[in-house]
């Protein structure tokens, strides 16, 4: 299985028979280094929807009619623009042709802004743990600190674990050093930073401060097989 970072919070994730994408944020998106007309995606998987983590979710999955699976406000609201979906919630799993999918709880937001300037809804926010081929994955997705990070470690062996490091909207280096801890993944890459100079951080020196795992800070396009 080979799993890639695209820049803020996109993750692609390669197995014998699927590609994955999740929370697409290409067009707009400074860091990433994919071309989202040439995106063939099996699935989407999103992890709140703010415009920064749907990004081109709409238009990948409409001309690939792949599925997209999402908190439930969310996928109800992508169903009506025409989207293929399959809605879920926090706790929540469900076993797909590619893999199982289960949502953990992550303190954060949830709205979209359609091109309109409509607010809508996204539901609760969440991070996803893949289950594919063997390996688990834990993308957090958007969150702060919080004590179940040690929950969802204690519960899972996590292979490859990406957490937020930007800070002012998610946590920061430090607290992701906690919960790199708590959440003892073998390997943890940073996400959600430098997008903006907002979130600008060190991925480089996190990945070296890591002590529970080995930390890599990825820069877009980079692969890392498990």
């Amino acid at each position: 299985m080979k799993v890639s970072f695209h820049g803020q919070s996109c993750v692609k994730v390669q197995t014998k028979q699927h590609t994955i994408l999740i929370d697409p944020f290409i067009s707009g998106n400074p860091m990433s280094d994919l071309d989202p007309d040439a995106q063939e995606p099996d699935v989407i998987l999103l992890t709140h929807g703010h415009n920064d983590h749907v990004g081109d979710t709409i238009s990948i999955a409409k001309r690939t009619n792949c599925l997209v699976v999402a908190p439930n406000e969310l996928a109800v609201y992508l169903e009506s623009r025409g989207l293929n979906t399959h809605p879920m919630h926090i706790g929540g799993a469900h076993q797909f042709d590619f893999g199982k999918v289960k949502f953990t709880p992550a303190f954060h937001g949830s709205m979209f802004e359609d091109e309109d300037g409509n607010k809508i809804y996204g539901g609760m926010p969440g991070g996803i743990l893949l289950y594919a081929e063997g390996n688990t994955i834990y993308h957090a997705g958007d969150t702060a600190l919080f004590s179940d990070l040690k929950l969802i470690g204690d519960l899972n062996e996590i292979d490859l674990a990406f957490l937020p490091i930007g800070d002012n909207f998610t946590m920061g280096p430090d607290d992701a050093l906690i919960a790199a801890d708590w959440v003892q993944a073998k390997r943890i890459v940073p996400m959600h930073y430098n997008t903006f100079p907002l979130i600008e951080q060190d991925g480089e020196a996190f990945s070296q401060q890591v002590k529970t795992g080995e930390g890599i800070e990825l820069k877009p396009g980079e692969v890392v097989t498990i």
